[in-house]
């Protein structure tokens, strides 16, 4: 099978972010030509599916700058930096929702973007919830509003674009599958 690597002929960061990093790379080509690539750099990142006892899922609502608008979302947030992907998930849960989970599996892990992007999400199913009962311990520049939605809601709210990203379209879309599988 012929390889289709490009192999790095330099690399300059171009910007590095809070988030994010922009670096530059010249490539070469299978082909043997150059060219060059834009590509951000993102620490990856954590989706978690919250199914209360009555099989309802918790959701955020919060506006997105990059959209200029709402989106109702899984609770999800950013690896720290030399963090595991269990205790971002179990931490990002906690923060959003206020909820604690005794179970919480890990389900597949995917690219986001991979034509520009090296982020990484990985998704998990937290079941056995329990509310904390204290105030959300939200970012400053963070606000949601936690709202528990049945898979027929979430499925129409995808259909409305009130659920409108890939990770969340993503996580209802694996519960409708699994559900269908359970009736077989």
């Amino acid at each position: 099978m012929e390889s289709f690597e490009e192999k790095t002929l330099s690399s300059k960061t171009l910007f590095e972010g809070r988030v994010i990093d922009l670096v530059f790379e010249e490539v070469l080509l299978p082909n043997g030509k150059q060219s060059t690539r834009e590509i951000i750099k993102h620490p990856g990142a954590v989706a978690v599916i919250p199914i209360t006892e009555d099989g309802k899922i918790i959701m955020v609502r919060q506006f997105r700058k990059a959209l200029e608008r709402e989106l109702i979302e899984i609770p999800a947030g950013k690896l720290e930096k030399g963090e595991q992907p269990e205790l971002t998930a179990r931490r990002e849960l906690e923060e959003e929702t206020g909820f604690t989970c005794k179970n919480l599996t890990h389900l597949i892990s995917f690219y986001t973007s991979p034509g520009f992007a090296d982020e990484i999400v990985h998704l998990y199913v937290a079941e056995g919830l329990s509310e904390k009962g204290n105030k959300l311990e939200l970012d400053e520049d963070e606000f949601v509003e936690v709202i528990a939605l049945t898979l027929e809601e979430a499925r129409q709210y995808i259909e409305e674009k009130k659920i409108y990203d890939a990770k969340t379209a993503y996580a209802v879309q694996y519960l409708e599958l699994k559900k269908a599988m359970e009736r077989k």
